[in-house]
C-alpha cells in the first residue's frame, strides 16, 4: 500500500530554533504546563471508549492535536485505518513513543468509586490506554519543544499504536518494518504502582476455533443433529486435561463466545476462542499444535467440523537493562502520585471493594525497587522489543492494589488519579527520551546489549504468520 506523508506543520514551526543548553529547558515544568491537554484528551478517550481498530474518533483527535503542535502525520500505516505516525524533527536520533488508545469490551463503569456500570455503554478504558495515550501525547510535545528550543538534531516519533487488547497491532507495525530506523523506543502503563523494573512478558497467541454441525428437533429428532456446541465442550475438556501436563509459566484460557440460542434446537455452530502464554515463544507454538490437535479430535468425536482463525500473536518483551536503569533513575527523580483530600477521600472509597488485595495508599507516592522479573502479561511491545531497544515505565494511576481489567481501574481512569500518574509518565519518558539525545554512549550500550540479547543472525518472526489486520475482530 502506498504510504502517504501528509505535513501539516506550519511554516513558523519549521523554522530552526535557537540553539541552547540542554539543561536550560524544564521537561517537569513542560509536562505540568499541558495538564489540562493530558486531562481533556484523556477524558475524551475515556468517554468514546473505542474498542480495537474501531477506534476512529481517538485516533483523529491524538493526530489533530499532534498537528497543531507542528508533527507531520502519517496516516493509515501498516494497512490499518486507525494506526498512525507523527513525528518532528529533522536528522539525529529518532526516539520513538507509542501511544495505545483501545477501550476493553464487555465492562462498563462509571468514574465513580462505587461500583456503577453506565448503561448502554459496553466497554471501558479498565486497562488505562486512554491515559497511555495522553501521558505519551504530553511527553512527545515536551520533546518536541525541548529540540526546538536546543536546536538539538534529532527526531520525535510519536506511534498510534490501536487494537493492543487482542489485536496485536503493533505487530503489524513492526511487521511492515516501521520500526527499522529507529534508535530507541519508550512506552509506558497504566498501573497501581510506580516502578521502572525491568519486566519481561509472556508470549501468546489466540484463535477462535468454530465448530459447524448440524441442526434438529434436540426432542423429536435428537439423531439427526450434530451439535456444534459439543464439539466446543470436548475441545475444551480435553484443554483442560492438557494444562496437567504444560510447563509452569504456561497459561490457557477461553471464552465460548457462541452456544446455540435455544435448549430444544441442536446448534449447527459455535465459537470458542481461546488464548495460549508462555514466556518462551518455542513453548507457545508447542503448545498450540496440541490445542489443534484438541480441536481436531474434538470434531471427529462430536461427528462436527472445524476451522479456526488465528486473531492475535505476540513475542515475549526483550528488557534491556541499560535503558531500563535510566528510566528507573529518571522516575525516581519525577517520584509518585501525591493525592488530595479530596482523592484520597475517592480511594478509600474505592479501596473498600479490594478486600484484602488493598494496599496502603501512600504505595501511590512510592518507587518499587529496581529489579529484573517475569511479568505474566502480553503485550504487542513484545515485537517493537526485538526491532528496535525498547524501555517501558508503569505509574500507579490507579488506587493501590488495583488489579488492571476492572471497574476499579476503569473508573480511576476516568479521575484526576489517573491524569496525575499519566503525567508521571510524561515527565519521566520525556526526561529519559532527552537523555538518549544528548548521551551517545547510553545509546551504544543500549545497541549493543540489544544485538547479543537478540543473538547472531536474528531474523524477526511474528505469531501471526502473514495474515491481514483483523479489523471486524471487535465487531
Amino acid at each position: 500500500m502506498t504510504r502517504a506523508v501528509f505535513l501539516i506543520a506550519s511554516a513558523a514551526a519549521a523554522l530552526s530554533a535557537p540553539v541552547a543548553h540542554a539543561q536550560d529547558f524544564d521537561a517537569v515544568a513542560a509536562v505540568d504546563a499541558q495538564y489540562e491537554q493530558t486531562e481533556r484528551v484523556a477524558r475524551q478517550l475515556w468517554d468514546w471508549a473505542e474498542v480495537g481498530y474501531q477506534e476512529t474518533q481517538s485516533s483523529q483527535l491524538l493526530q489533530s492535536e499532534l498537528a497543531a503542535e507542528g508533527f507531520t502525520i502519517e496516516r493509515g500505516v501498516a494497512e490499518i485505518p486507525t494506526a498512525f505516525i507523527a513525528e518532528y524533527g529533522s536528522d539525529g536520533p529518532v526516539i520513538a513513543i507509542l501511544g495505545e488508545f483501545d477501550a476493553l469490551p464487555g465492562i462498563s463503569q462509571s468514574d465513580s468509586p462505587v461500583r456503577a456500570a453506565i448503561e448502554g455503554k459496553h466497554a471501558a478504558h479498565a486497562c488505562g490506554h486512554n491515559l497511555f495515550a495522553a501521558g505519551s501525547l504530553a511527553a512527545a510535545i515536551a520533546v518536541r519543544q525541548w529540540l526546538e528550543k536546543t536546536g538539538t538534531p534529532g527526531r520525535v516519533r510519536f506511534y498510534g499504536t490501536p487494537a493492543e487488547e487482542g489485536g496485536s497491532g503493533k505487530v503489524y507495525m513492526t511487521r511492515a518494518d516501521l520500526f527499522d530506523d529507529v534508535d530507541v523506543t519508550l512506552h509506558w502503563h497504566a498501573d497501581d504502582e510506580n516502578s521502572a523494573a525491568a519486566q519481561t512478558s509472556l508470549a501468546n497467541r489466540s484463535a477462535k476455533f468454530r465448530f459447524h454441525g448440524k441442526s434438529a428437533h434436540a426432542a423429536a429428532a435428537p439423531e439427526q443433529g450434530r451439535s456444534a456446541l459439543d464439539g466446543v465442550e470436548a475441545m475444551n475438556l480435553m484443554v483442560n486435561m492438557m494444562r496437567e501436563h504444560t510447563t509452569i509459566d504456561s497459561r490457557i484460557h477461553y471464552v465460548i463466545t457462541e452456544g446455540g440460542t435455544a435448549p430444544n434446537v441442536i446448534p449447527d455452530f459455535a465459537e470458542v476462542f481461546y488464548y495460549v502464554r508462555h514466556s518462551d515463544t518455542a513453548e507457545v507454538e508447542a503448545m498450540w499444535q496440541r490445542l489443534e490437535a484438541a480441536a481436531q479430535g474434538a470434531a471427529m468425536g462430536t461427528g462436527t467440523e472445524v476451522e479456526w482463525e488465528i486473531i492475535h500473536g505476540n513475542n515475549p518483551l526483550l528488557v534491556n537493562e541499560s535503558l531500563a536503569k535510566m528510566m528507573d533513575a529518571k522516575l525516581r527523580r519525577v517520584g509518585g502520585v501525591e493525592y488530595t483530600a479530596e482523592e484520597r477521600a475517592w480511594a478509600e472509597e474505592l479501596a473498600k471493594s479490594l478486600g484484602d488485595a488493598a494496599e496502603p495508599l501512600a504505595g501511590a507516592n512510592e518507587i518499587k525497587p529496581y529489579a529484573k522479573s517475569l511479568g505474566y502479561g502480553s503485550t504487542d511491545v513484545g515485537d517493537v522489543s526485538w526491532a528496535t531497544p525498547t524501555v517501558g515505565v508503569r505509574t500507579a494511576t490507579w488506587v493501590p492494589g488495583t488489579s488492571s481489567h476492572s471497574w476499579q481501574s476503569a473508573a480511576a481512569s476516568g479521575t484526576t488519579i489517573g491524569y496525575k500518574g499519566a503525567q508521571v509518565a510524561a515527565k519521566a519518558m520525556a526526561l529519559a527520551a532527552i537523555e538518549l539525545y544528548t548521551n551517545d554512549g547510553l545509546r551504544e550500550q543500549a545497541r549493543a546489549e540489544f544485538d547479543a540479547a537478540r543473538g547472531e543472525g536474528y531474523e524477526y518472526r511474528s505469531l501471526l504468520g502473514d495474515r491481514d489486520p483483523p479489523l471486524d475482530y471487535r465487531k
